[in-house]
């Protein structure tokens, strides 16, 4: 997993404060953090996670497919996930958005769930609705995952019609 940026967003809700107030009182205590963090404790909210997305996604008409190690349900109901698609434990919920780079960024997100377990929804709600100012979105790549387009190479200056480069110059 890519190190997360420390960034905030501009405004946040009462619950996105909520949970942001939880999250700077555990970072000021590392002993906590750590302990909170532990794969013994987490692992086992990243299983339960996937198991319950995965009988969504097998109740609900998706279709069950891998790509580059991700496990996804594609054809998914578009009342049934967020935004473009939405990663839950170790699978992805889309309708058609499963392009490679996408796909790379929900594996990202998905070794964010692995990490935090449940505490990831509670931490995913402080870092706001705006992924720009998301610091798991920022984590797992604008870009891959369509919230940026892709920076292109400025193009070259055209010749006006009618006249010639001089080669000289």
């Amino acid at each position: 997993m890519k190190a997360l940026p420390d960034i905030e967003p501009v405004s946040r809700t009462r619950a996105q404060r909520f949970f942001a107030g939880i999250d700077r009182g555990v970072r000021r205590v590392p002993p906590l953090r750590s302990f909170l963090l532990w794969p013994i404790f987490t692992r086992p909210g990243y299983w339960f996670a996937t198991g319950c997305i995965f009988i969504y996604g097998v109740v609900l008409p998706g279709k069950l497919r891998s790509k580059n190690g991700m496990h996804y349900f594609s054809g998914m109901p578009t009342w049934s996930f967020g935004r473009g698609g939405t990663t839950i434990g170790a699978i992805y919920l889309t309708n058609d958005n499963d392009s490679d780079d996408v796909i790379a960024h929900e594996a990202e997100h998905r070794a964010q769930w692995k990490r935090y377990g449940l505490w990831f929804i509670p931490l995913y709600i402080a870092a706001g609705t705006d992924a720009s100012t998301n610091r798991f979105e920022v984590g797992a790549g604008l870009e891959l995952g369509g919230y940026v387009r892709h920076q292109r190479p400025p193009r070259p200056p055209q010749v006006p019609w009618g006249r010639k480069k001089d080669p000289a110059n």
